[in-house]
């Protein structure tokens, strides 16, 4: 069936909500925008699905929430009355129709027969990770687009373990899913109200007893003259990081009142992502007129945190890789003075973050372990090691500000993250140091390690054909030098193999598969291409290093420009 027939079958569909139908009436206008928003369903993938909001198949409104829902409920009923009867904790962030979309999910459960926990206001993603296993719930949803512009939303779906479901349950998650029919067809008719059970604030006060135990030095909260700026960017942090720092007794907090809020238009930013400059814009005025020390931002569902650091009379930002290894630091260090640092603990990070935290974790004496990148990934290694007490979990992150400092929440936890980093910027300036001092600190013990990463945004049907297309002519043209720099080995986690250019026999990589190629250069400088999992872009990665900063940043930019160039060639094929 064409995309116009199916348009056709929405348009002539008597029952569809007043918002899609003037949507629909936009679509009419323009036949490019029309294709896109019916040529195909939108993809429910290991994640969940996240997409712009709209009428249309590929589109995230009521109805495809409904298709999902519907499949996920199928997958709890074939789990038994149990699974049923535990239900589904349901949370959603400040995005435009993400309450709506949270009590469709709801409805949905309810009409199946399966309990679902609500909750009434916007919360954190790492918040209901916590909820999951705090009611002991067969699994979660969050309706959130993290850092995406306003017109996404998305539907994330968590096990009961509080993580994102691992591969084989998300893979038959995903088939009840494309079993579920037509959404239009979906009906509520046997709803039972009484399954839909909200949560309020008793739920707020546990995950609050629980972040008090990020602390590794309660005392220093009352007595620091530490001053900090915190934003959280019109999302749904704002009011949890408020009560649990007010709470353990830090008193120079400073709030971006006019981003306080949640607002899912963000009518302040260009966009909701602590990873850019332009996030911290506000929060560098509040800087400047309280002589703040550090700036926090954090995206709209509270799971991933950006810090700007005082240095001299100007905010420096760090990156998601440099306050991981500053963390890492502190929390380690800390560990070891009070001797409760294990003989088996592990740091955890994915394939594209930083080498830095590996060599900090090992000066230490604990062992890293990476995995392949999405947060999934670490909360299942979590959940592996819980039963085998092989090691215990240390610290989990990723580059892209993602971090996990105690495992109650089985997703990046912002909140704790926010907690720790103000800890340790109290910690540090006790000692007359920045965090931006304690990262040099850190260069000069262990090697200037920079990174970088470029996206390349491709949307629509030809986008996805040209990221397809690119990925296939790197493996067929195999890479042997990256900015003259040799290739000595190369990692290919679709095919799960490392091969080698000196002649070894190729390795297995023990990972689950993705389609992901890695680059390890003779100058111990690397580089990754992978698809974005959530969004229509094609990323590069870059690290690097070396015994001073000049060289790093010289090298980076020489690789950076050289595979950008080669890649970019194929996407234009």
């Amino acid at each position: 069936m064409s995309y116009k027939q199916i348009m056709e079958q929405w348009l002539d569909f008597s029952e569809l909500e007043t918002v899609w139908k003037k949507d629909l009436e936009l679509l009419a206008e323009d036949d490019k925008r029309a294709e896109d928003a019916f040529y195909r369903d939108l993809e429910f993938g290991t994640g969940g699905m996240r997409g712009e909001i709209g009428a249309g198949t590929n589109r995230i409104n009521t109805y495809t929430v409904r298709k999902a829902t519907t499949g996920l409920a199928s997958y709890i009923k074939a789990a038994g009355t149990d699974a049923m009867d535990r239900g589904v904790a349901i949370a959603y962030d400040s995005r435009r129709h993400s309450p709506e979309f949270a009590l469709e999910a709801a409805r949905t459960l309810a009409a199946n027969g399966i309990k679902a926990y609500l909750y009434k206001a916007p919360r954190t993603t790492p918040q209901l990770s916590f909820s999951v296993r705090e009611l002991q719930a067969y699994m979660g949803i969050v309706i959130t687009a993290s850092h995406n512009p306003p017109e996404y939303n998305g539907y994330k779906v968590y096990g009961a373990d509080g993580a994102q479901l691992n591969l084989d349950d998300a893979d038959t998650v995903i088939k009840h899913v494309y079993q579920a029919g037509d959404a239009l067809q979906i009906t509520l008719d046997n709803l039972d109200e009484s399954l839909i059970i909200e949560l309020d604030e008793a739920m707020d006060d546990a995950y609050i007893e629980q972040l008090k135990t990020v602390q590794e030095n309660p005392n220093l909260a009352p007595e620091t003259d530490l001053k900090v700026v915190f934003s959280p960017l019109h999302g749904a942090s704002g009011q949890i990081v408020k009560n649990i720092l007010s709470e353990v007794g830090y008193k120079h907090i400073y709030y971006v009142e006019e981003q306080m809020e949640p607002n899912g238009e963000f009518p302040t930013l260009k966009s909701p992502n602590p990873e850019e400059q332009s996030a911290f814009e506000y929060a560098i005025q509040y800087g400047n007129k309280y002589a703040a020390d550090i700036l926090i931002a954090v995206d709209p569902d509270g799971d991933r945190v950006g810090i700007a650091v005082k240095v001299n009379d100007e905010y420096k930002l760090l990156t998601g890789n440099q306050t991981g290894a500053i963390l890492i630091e502190y929390l380690l260090t800390q560990r070891k003075e009070k001797g409760t640092m294990p003989a088996n603990g592990r740091v955890f990070k994915t394939i594209v973050t930083s080498d830095l935290g590996h060599v900090i974790a090992q000066y230490h004496g604990a062992s890293t372990e990476d995995v392949l990148t999405g947060f999934k990934f670490i909360g299942e290694k979590i959940k592996e090691y819980e039963e085998t007490q092989e090691v215990q979990f240390l610290f989990g992150y990723e580059e892209s500000y993602g971090y996990l400092i105690k495992s109650f929440a089985r997703d990046k936890d912002a909140v704790q993250s926010v907690l720790a980093i103000v800890e340790a910027a109290a910690y540090y300036k006790k000692q007359g140091k920045s965090l931006v001092d304690v990262l040099h600190s850190l260069f000069e013990r262990h090697g200037y390690y920079l990174e970088d990463l470029v996206s390349v945004t491709k949307k629509g049907v030809s986008g996805a054909d040209a990221i397809k297309n690119l990925l296939e002519q790197v493996r067929v043209n195999q890479l042997t030098e990256v900015a003259g720099i040799q290739v000595q080995s190369q990692e290919d986690y679709l095919t799960s193999i490392r091969t080698f250019t000196d002649g070894r026999d190729p390795e297995a990589i023990l990972l689950p598969q993705a389609n992901v190629l890695k680059y390890f250069l003779a100058d111990n400088s690397w580089v990754c291409v992978r698809p974005s999992g959530t969004e229509p872009k094609i990323k590069y990665y870059f690290g690097v290093t070396s015994n001073s900063e000049k060289d790093s940043r010289e090298k980076l930019k020489v690789l950076k420009e050289a595979f950008t160039a080669e890649m970019n060639r194929y996407l234009k094929e």
